[in-house]
């Protein structure tokens, strides 16, 4: 095996290629950011466990794509879980929220169908690449189809992309000796044949084995904090050959301010803010870390006289 440089720990995403030509892939492991991304909304395991695979899907997703700016993943639904939200900055930074009907989660969670059909139901799933003034924003939308988000994600990559995937997503509240939520992920892709190959029945056979060797690795082993990834990927490809790449730390960290929010609200008429305030005071609260913003009337006053697009505040 080869190492780029030292393996880091806590979350990160670590790239790597299989030795057998044309395979590569990446693995996310997540604990900190889960946890601090869970700890100020208290959902229902259910949410949690979803908002946590979702949190490792956007990541993995997100470090195939060259860009300077923010990818967004979005899970919509008809189910109890009614909306999902993961957004991952080129530097590293991520957070998450989820929107879902309480009444209706006792009900779904007795139903025999995968934990996507009875928590999101009928619903679809959105990639959106922002980088900008000034550049275009791609969008991909597709349906969740599937048990799992990891089904999803490969139904996308089979309609969409056209290139072969494979994806192991998996989150737990206990993972084994360390306690608090981790997610973790691994996908493994094969790129398009060099007209070099012409071999294609070895490389199908290549192919076929790499994903057979990858999903032989067990949630504990992709969860466990005294198991590096280099260790867990040598255990996986070590007779085929892996080699490691610059691995990328991954943090949690909203990126929602007052000066945003005044941005927004700058959007409203002043007598509408007016009437939203309670005790006299106006409370905006960021969706993804549930930091709350307090404005009185005289802090609406000096808003007054400026317009801005409007723009979501949390979602920023």
């Amino acid at each position: 095996m080869i190492v780029a440089d030292e393996q880091p720990r806590g979350d990160h995403v670590q790239p790597f290629q299989i030795e057998t030509p044309g395979l590569r892939g990446r693995l996310v492991r997540l604990g900190p950011a889960v946890e601090a991304v869970l700890a100020g909304h208290a959902y229902p395991p259910a949410v949690a466990g979803q908002l946590a695979e979702a949190m490792a899907m956007a990541a993995v997703l997100a470090s195939g794509l060259k860009y300077d700016g923010i990818f967004t993943l979005q899970l919509q639904g008809d189910g109890p879980i009614r909306l999902m939200v993961v957004d991952v900055t080129s530097s590293g930074d991520m957070r998450g929220y989820a929107r879902f009907d309480e009444d209706r989660l006792p009900e779904a969670l007795t139903a025999s169908d995968g934990p996507v059909p009875r928590l999101f139901g009928a619903a679809f799933m959105s990639f959106t690449v922002d980088q900008g003034p000034g550049t275009d924003r791609y969008q991909g939308i597709t349906p969740m189809e599937g048990r799992t988000l990891g089904d999803c994600c490969h139904a996308y990559f089979r309609q969409s992309e056209q290139l072969e995937t494979a994806i192991l997503l998996c989150a737990s509240a206990t993972p084994p000796l360390q306690p608090g939520w981790h997610a973790a992920a691994l996908m493994l892709q094969r790129l398009p044949a060099a007209p070099s190959i012409i071999d294609s029945d070895a490389a199908e056979d290549d192919w076929r084995r790499a994903v057979i060797l990858m999903s032989s690795a067990t949630p504990a082993e992709l969860l466990a904090a005294g198991l590096s990834s280099a260790d867990l990927l040598y255990r996986l490809f070590h007779e085929d050959g892996v080699r490691l790449y610059r691995a990328r730390v991954l943090r949690h960290r909203c990126r929602c301010s007052r000066e945003k929010v005044e941005r927004t609200l700058r959007s409203f008429p002043m007598a509408e803010l007016m009437t939203m305030r309670e005790d006299g005071l106006l409370r905006v609260t960021c969706e993804f870390c549930k930091a709350e913003y307090a404005f009185d009337e005289p802090a609406l006053a000096r808003l007054d006289g400026f317009s801005l697009p409007n723009k979501s505040a949390a979602e920023d």
